[in-house]
């Protein structure tokens, strides 16, 4: 068996929390850590966080906005892995790195604050992009901020209310997509938790009041979260209003299973 540690964090700026990411990554040693809302082109970036040490870096930026990133340690992927992005990315929002055996995939949904629209065809294609996956039995990790709440119970009682992010027709996409093979580690091993969030608003002490929504997901393939030992949201980690989310995987030796 090999232990196997994805991590997925939305920095909302990774300027500001750089040395964050830094202190992060040396703490936790992922194996694949996916960032977004990076709000940072290329050429922003100091290089030494472009060229991690012990990491394969990718990041997909523009100045300002949206965003994403994949790092992947060197010592379990030996060779850089191939990275891409699905035809329907738009704004930096979604990138793929193909590893041996699973592919995983940073993403940040659209929030809807100003194209509603936009954001039902971002979560429509990304149903899509699941389905394929499962299709061909490819095992597959989707990590990021999707910018849902699945359920009532993923939102605190003070919060829950009828707006974007808790809306019935984004739900039903997200179950959806689910529904297509993956499996929401998270709530896999932690079922009953009401008070696992990932984003808390910046105001009013609502992160120290854990007053918060889940909106950070790790979604892997079944074949996959059969071996997830845990998953959790580390909340006083960083100053980002969404906190690091750590799933661990105790994968059998060789090939990733179909």
């Amino acid at each position: 068996m090999r232990l196997v540690k994805i991590a997925t964090w939305n920095v909302n700026g990774v300027r500001a929390r750089q040395t964050e990411v830094q202190a992060f990554l040396e703490r936790e040693q992922p194996d694949v850590l996916c960032l977004q809302e990076i709000k940072a082109a290329q050429d922003q970036l100091p290089v030494w966080l472009c060229e991690l040490e012990g990491y394969w870096c990718y990041w997909h930026g523009g100045k300002g906005y949206s965003g994403v990133a994949i790092h992947v340690r060197r010592e379990t992927v030996p060779e850089r892995p191939a990275f891409h992005h699905p035809p329907f990315d738009f704004e930096h929002r979604i990138v793929t790195a193909r590893l041996p055996g699973l592919t995983v995939a940073s993403v940040y949904v659209p929030n809807g604050g100003k194209d509603f629209d936009a954001k039902m065809r971002f979560l429509h294609a990304m149903d899509a992009f699941a389905a394929e996956y499962a299709a061909s039995g490819q095992p597959l990790v989707i990590c990021g901020d999707l910018n849902v709440a699945r359920t009532d119970q993923d939102v605190h009682p003070k919060e829950r209310k009828r707006v974007m992010g808790q809306l019935p027709e984004e739900r039903a996409l997200i179950d959806q997509m689910i529904g297509r093979g993956l499996v929401d580690v998270h709530r896999q091993v932690d079922p009953d938790n009401a008070e696992l969030f990932t984003w808390w608003a910046p105001w009013r002490s609502m992160r120290q009041r854990n007053i918060g929504w889940r909106l950070d997901y790790v979604l892997a393939s079944s074949s996959l979260a059969r071996h997830a030992v845990s998953c959790a949201v580390q909340r006083e980690t960083g100053t980002s209003d969404h906190g690091p989310v750590v799933a661990v995987f105790n994968l059998p030796a060789g090939p990733t299973p179909a």
